[in-house]
């Protein structure tokens, strides 16, 4: 599988695994278990999860399927932002570390801008790293402007949001940004999260047509497209089976420069600056 530079010297898969919705639920938790394990069966081993998702349920989820295998995982969870300011994050941390049942979290982001100072969220991510709760950390939804202010800040490691081929305002300047810093770019909800956009996306005709080429699914080749962009690391949620062997065939998809610029024909790079798209 394509691998991405992650600092500070980690190269890690570019198809992860998400886990928004999970843990919410009780009756699906063994189910949503499986799935994780499954993914990393198939090298899917970078997991994205957060207090937020599912008010911690998710975590829970994560903290059975990784068990006994936290060596082969590189985790990632987030501190809401109404948790951030240096107490508040140093205990969700705290709370999110017993729900995982780690030591250690890899990357622990923020998961938007909110309304305490990013010095004081950083200074508590220090805290943590030197402590050795956390190994880096970095944001999540924040644009250019907010991510010229964090490296101010900090060691931020990565920016986490939302890209694919209907959302890709960040290809006008901050992803061109990002690589000009060596950061990479973690993309959630690769595939659309709605059932009205993702039905929009996976139903243009010209992506059908690409994917037709190629003898595989829509959703394949927008994976797969996500998966092409330099520097960029995907983690689409998936609990069926046949979706998490789907996702990592199209790891392996490769994209010539006709079906790339069909896709552009088909979902138009942005030619100005764009509010940045959250979920």
């Amino acid at each position: 599988m394509k691998t991405v530079n992650f600092p500070p010297d980690r190269a890690l898969p570019a198809l992860g695994q998400g886990t928004w919705a999970m843990g919410e639920d009780p009756t699906r938790k063994q189910h949503e278990v499986r799935a994780l394990q499954m993914g990393l069966d198939l090298g899917m081993s970078l997991i994205d999860t957060a207090e937020m998702y599912g008010e911690g349920g998710a975590e829970l989820v994560v903290g059975e399927a990784i068990a006994g295998r936290r060596s082969e995982v590189y985790l990632v969870t987030k501190v809401y932002p109404h948790n951030a300011n240096l107490e508040g994050t140093q205990a969700a941390c705290e709370r999110s570390l017993k729900r995982l049942k780690v030591d250690c979290i890899d990357l622990y982001l923020l998961h938007w801008p909110g309304c305490f100072a990013l010095d004081e969220t950083f200074d508590a991510f220090e805290a943590l790293k030197k402590a050795g709760k956390i190994k880096e950390y970095g944001v999540s939804n924040f644009d250019l402007e907010g991510m010229q202010d964090a490296a101010d800040c900090g060691a931020v490691a990565t920016d986490q949001v939302l890209y694919n081929l209907m959302k890709r305002g960040i290809e006008f300047d901050l992803l061109p940004w990002c690589r000009q810093q060596g950061m990479p770019v973690m993309a959630y909800s690769p595939l659309e999260s709605t059932g009205r956009e993702q039905a929009a996306l996976l139903g243009n005709p010209g992506l059908r047509a690409v994917a037709e080429a190629h003898g595989v699914t829509p959703a394949q080749i927008a994976l797969a497209w996500v998966l092409h962009q330099e520097g960029v690391i995907a983690i689409p949620k998936a609990v069926d089976p046949v979706h998490l062997r789907a996702n990592r065939a199209a790891a392996d998809i490769r994209l010539s420069a006709e079906d790339l610029a069909a896709l552009d024909r088909a979902f138009p790079p942005p030619r100005r600056r764009r509010a940045l798209d959250m979920r």
